[in-house]
C-alpha cells in the first residue's frame, strides 16, 4: 500500500512537522509546504490525503491564518473538512549558530536580531522582556524557517526561537530551553481531509494503522466536536442570538466563537463556532437546517472526536 501523503507548514523541523510525525508516524510521506494555503490546496486537489495545521495556542490564542482559510471566502476549499485534532505541548528554545555564545553563558547582549514565527513572540514575552528588550524582531513563515535563517545568515549576530527538534535538525546551539511563559503551553492542530477523496486512504489510516487520533465512530464514549461558519444580518434584531440558541436547542454545547472580517462589507463578520455534543446520534444535519433559516453563507466545516484529555 502506498504511504499516506500528509502536508504541513515547512520547512522540515517546524512544530507542524513535529505534530505530523506524532499524529501520522514516520511511515507516512510528510510533505513540507511554504504556506498553510499550499498545504490545504494539496488536499483540495487530492495531491495529499491529509493536511495538519495549527488552529489555536493555549497562551497566544487563535492562528488567524488558519481561521481565514477555514472561512474560505472564495470557496477554494469546498471539499476540505476537519476530521481530527491533535494537541502538541510546545516548548521553545533560543537557538544560535555554533560558537556565537560561549557554552553555558546566559549573557545574550551580542545578539542583535531575533527570528521566529509571529505566534511564538506572544508565547515567550517574559523571557524576551528579560533578555532582549529593544532587540529587533523579524517575523518568518515558521519557527523552523527561523532556525534555517539563523544557520544561513552569517552577516549578523542573530538567534532563533524554535524547538529543540529544529535546533538539532539545523545543527544549532541550544542556548536555553523552555523559554515559553507557561509550562503547559499547548497548540491544538486540526487534521483536514478531502471528503470526496478515496475512502481507502482514510480507512487505512484510521483502522489499518491503529492510530487513535483520527475519527472515532459516533458510538464512542468520546464527545464529538463540530465546526461551523456563518454570517448574520446586521439590520435585524437578535440574529446572532437566534443562531447561537440553535446549538443549545440541538443538544450542542458551544466551546468557542471566533470572528473574521467578511471582506464583503466593512464591519460585517464571519463567525466560526465550535461546539460539542455528548449524544451518540448525528445532530449536524438538524443544526444546519435550522442555521440556514437565520444565517447567511452557513457552512459545516467538519465533525471529529474530542481528543482533549480532562485536566
Amino acid at each position: 500500500m502506498a504511504p499516506l501523503k500528509v502536508t504541513f507548514l515547512g520547512p522540515t523541523a517546524s512544530f507542524s512537522h513535529q505534530a505530523a510525525v506524532e499524529t501520522f508516524g514516520t511511515f507516512s510521506e510528510l510533505i513540507p509546504c511554504l504556506s498553510f494555503a499550499d498545504a490545504i490546496t494539496a488536499v483540495q486537489k487530492k495531491r495529499a490525503d491529509y493536511a495538519i495545521v495549527p488552529f489555536e495556542n493555549s497562551t497566544n490564542g487563535s492562528v488567524v491564518q488558519t481561521l481565514d482559510l477555514l472561512v474560505d471566502r472564495n470557496d477554494s476549499y469546498n471539499d476540505v473538512k476537519v476530521c481530527s485534532e491533535y494537541y502538541l505541548t510546545v516548548h521553545h528554545c533560543l537557538l544560535a549558530r555554533k560558537g556565537l555564545i560561549p557554552s553555558g553563558q546566559q549573557e545574550y547582549s551580542a545578539i542583535t536580531k531575533l527570528y521566529t514565527h509571529p505566534q511564538a513572540w506572544g508565547q515567550c514575552e517574559k523571557f524576551l522582556a528579560k533578555h532582549f528588550k529593544g532587540v529587533e524582531r523579524q517575523d518568518v513563515s515558521s519557527t523552523s524557517k527561523a532556525g534555517e535563517t539563523v544557520l544561513n545568515t552569517t552577516s549578523e549576530a542573530n538567534a532563533a526561537i524554535a524547538s529543540r527538534f529544529a535546533g538539532e535538525h539545523y545543527g544549532l546551539d541550544i542556548l536555553e530551553e523552555n523559554i515559553e511563559d507557561r509550562a503547559n503551553n499547548t497548540t491544538r492542530f486540526l487534521v483536514l481531509r478531502n471528503v470526496d477523496s478515496d475512502q481507502h486512504a482514510h480507512l487505512q489510516h484510521e483502522f489499518g494503522r491503529g492510530l487513535s487520533t483520527l475519527e472515532i465512530p459516533l458510538g464512542s464514549s468520546k464527545t464529538k466536536k463540530s465546526l461551523f461558519a456563518f454570517m448574520v444580518r446586521q439590520d435585524t434584531l437578535g440574529t446572532l442570538a437566534d443562531a447561537l440558541l440553535i446549538f443549545k436547542e440541538g443538544g450542542m454545547n458551544l466551546t468557542s466563537i471566533s470572528t473574521r472580517p467578511s471582506q464583503i462589507q466593512a464591519w460585517k463578520y464571519v463567525f466560526l463556532v465550535e461546539s460539542e455534543t455528548y449524544q451518540n446520534k448525528e445532530v449536524v444535519p438538524d443544526i444546519m437546517k435550522e442555521l440556514e433559516g437565520v444565517t447567511e453563507n452557513c457552512k459545516h466545516l467538519g465533525t471529529w472526536s474530542n481528543q482533549l484529555v480532562p485536566a
